[in-house]
């Protein structure tokens, strides 16, 4: 069984920067795409970036792209997702996923193992 913990949520002003952290554990984390997901009360589930098992292919969503970067470290079995020049809009609660499928099942938001989520607040 997977087990996603994210870390690294909170309340910052736009501009500033936030980095997501997510800790797998439970299986060969190599051998799954990671995402990362957003959702705000009311709305449907988004997707915003995903990373290939070996971390050589990564895709953003249109609203994230050139601000937000994920990588991921195979030795630790974790994935970050590094956000700058944040928005009032990109407050969320931010969900790690994991998948045995392509990235292009990730960006479908077909994840086989969700966390919990962190909450991200920014303020204008």
């Amino acid at each position: 069984q997977v087990v996603l913990v994210e870390s690294g949520g909170g309340l910052v002003q736009a501009g500033d920067s936030l980095t997501l952290s997510c800790a797998f554990s439970g299986r060969t984390f190599g051998s799954y795409t990671m995402g990362w997901f957003r959702q705000t009360p009311g709305k449907d589930r988004e997707f915003v970036a995903t990373v290939s098992g070996t971390g050589d292919s990564a895709y953003y969503s249109d609203s994230v792209k050139g601000r937000f970067t994920v990588s991921r470290d195979n030795a630790k079995d974790t994935v970050t997702l590094q956000m700058n020049r944040l928005k009032p809009e990109d407050t969320a609660r931010y969900y790690c996923a994991a998948g045995a499928g392509r990235p292009s099942e990730m960006v479908a938001g077909r994840g086989d193992y969700w966390g919990r989520g962190t909450q991200v607040t920014v303020s204008s």
